[in-house]
């Protein structure tokens, strides 16, 4: 009985808990800093002070309002059940180099004021799920991001200075630098073409095969003598030929 390929598409609990859970969270947050009426925004990122690192941990998890908060959680219940689905296996490294690294860009490009959100977070998502479907040349995932570009072509525009105010550009660009940069280090084997030699072929004749034919039937090493060499001549003639070198004269 042959054995079949690995589906490299494998729907797990994961898909909808890793999205659900991550949320919640934002929300966890939000709901404190109203409840409790402790602004939190001073955990945000400021660019280029020390106090402001540690931003890079918690700014993902903190929103000014609550449309910015809405807007981001339905991003974040779109992108992460696909990079959970179609990259499983580097999608915890995915998420955590997301929120980390476009932190840190965010920290050295930033202007001097508190950043907050998950948008960052984001735009590596996009970029990374948008450049590793055309980096891997799978169909599926080629196909994904070309959805992708439909559903998040437009937020390119808010990667740039004085598109709108009130929203940090350096953050969305920071992110979509390490979604590329995460696509171009990050190896998916899963996707990789197998490879089939000649003996693993059905229609596979040993005896036809000619390396097999150095082979005895006890399967000792045992080529066959190679043919003797043959000189022909390829020109024979009785007649004679004289030569006369006719050399110019000075």
């Amino acid at each position: 009985m042959e054995k079949q390929q690995d589906n490299p598409f494998q729907f797990t609990k994961a898909v909808i808990l890793l999205p659900l859970f991550f949320v919640f969270t934002l929300w966890l947050v939000f709901w404190y800093e109203l409840q409790f009426k402790h602004n939190l925004s001073h955990f945000g990122i400021y660019p280029r002070e020390v106090y402001g690192l540690k931003g890079i941990l918690f700014s993902s998890f903190l929103h000014g309002d609550i449309e910015h908060l809405a807007n981001n959680s339905v991003a974040l219940l779109v992108l992460l059940p696909i990079l959970r689905y179609f990259y499983k296996e580097q999608s915890f490294v995915v998420l955590l180099f997301g929120i980390l690294f476009s932190g840190l860009g965010t920290w050295l490009l930033g202007r001097p004021s508190y950043h907050i959100g998950a948008s960052g977070l984001i735009y590596a998502l996009v970029s990374f799920i948008f450049f590793k479907g055309i980096f891997t040349k799978y169909y599926r995932l080629v196909a994904l991001s070309f959805t992708i570009v439909i559903l998040y072509g437009g937020s390119v525009w808010y990667m740039f200075p004085n598109v709108k105010e009130g929203i940090s550009w350096e953050g969305h660009l920071a992110g979509f630098l390490v979604g590329l940069a995460l696509a171009l280090v990050l190896k998916t084997p899963q996707f990789s073409k197998p490879i089939f030699y000649d003996w693993e072929k059905p229609d596979f004749n040993p005896e036809l095969d000619p390396f097999m034919k150095n082979f005895d039937e006890k399967g000792n090493f045992n080529p066959p003598p190679k043919p003797e060499e043959v000189i022909r001549e390829y020109f024979n003639s009785s007649m004679k030929v004289v030569y006369e070198f006719l050399g110019g004269k000075k």
